[in-house]
């Protein structure tokens, strides 16, 4: 699959300013700042695995909490995975990730059916890494997935520390985006000839 150019997305509200620009077949050159330590870390993860080109930066109010900041970065992102994989030709469709990370192992499966739906099921145990809420985790790809229009599955079978759990759903979800990306053969990925 090729991306022929950057897709940018900038997304400014009274909570967030995001500017975003995002290749889907890059070098996994990866900037972001979003004022979230571990949320950063994330994403970078998640692009890295992707094997995406990611800049992002966002001003959030943080001093609310980090809902705003998170929720709407999710939403841009899904945005621009919209509009970057619109010329992406016939792809595999369907991506499975284990992913395991010390003691944790968790799956992600994605549907790149154009059909947005999000089933997430994980049991953190904290309420906090660093400064990230952790309730935040599953709102990031219930909002990725609308605005991604992908369907996807996300759970950790078991784990112990919330800093593995957290970041082996994001990691799958790079690995499994990946994969369903991959050029196909034998036309449109489905039996009713489109998706």
């Amino acid at each position: 699959m090729t991306s022929p150019k950057p897709i940018e997305i900038k997304r400014k509200t009274n909570e967030t300013d995001i500017r975003l620009k995002l290749l889907l077949c890059g070098e996994r050159k990866v900037q972001v700042e979003t004022g979230i330590g571990f949320f950063d870390h994330l994403l970078q993860t998640l692009a890295f695995w992707a094997g995406w080109d990611l800049e992002l930066s966002c001003t959030g109010d943080l001093r609310v909490d980090t809902h705003h900041t998170v929720e709407d970065v999710a939403l841009a992102l899904g945005q621009a995975f919209t509009k970057a994989r619109e010329d992406a030709g016939n792809i595999e469709r369907f991506g499975i990730a284990w992913m395991p990370m010390g003691e944790t192992l968790s799956q992600v499966v994605v549907d790149l059916s154009g059909r947005p739906l999000c089933v997430f099921k994980a049991d953190i145990g904290a309420e906090r890494v660093g400064t990230f809420e952790t309730v935040m985790t599953g709102h990031f790809f219930r909002s990725f997935a609308a605005e991604s229009k992908v369907t996807l599955h996300v759970r950790t079978l078991y784990g112990e520390d919330p800093h593995h759990i957290i970041e082996s759903m994001f990691k799958g979800l790079g690995l499994a985006l990946r994969q369903a990306l991959t050029p196909g053969t034998g036309g449109v990925a489905s039996t009713k000839g489109a998706l």
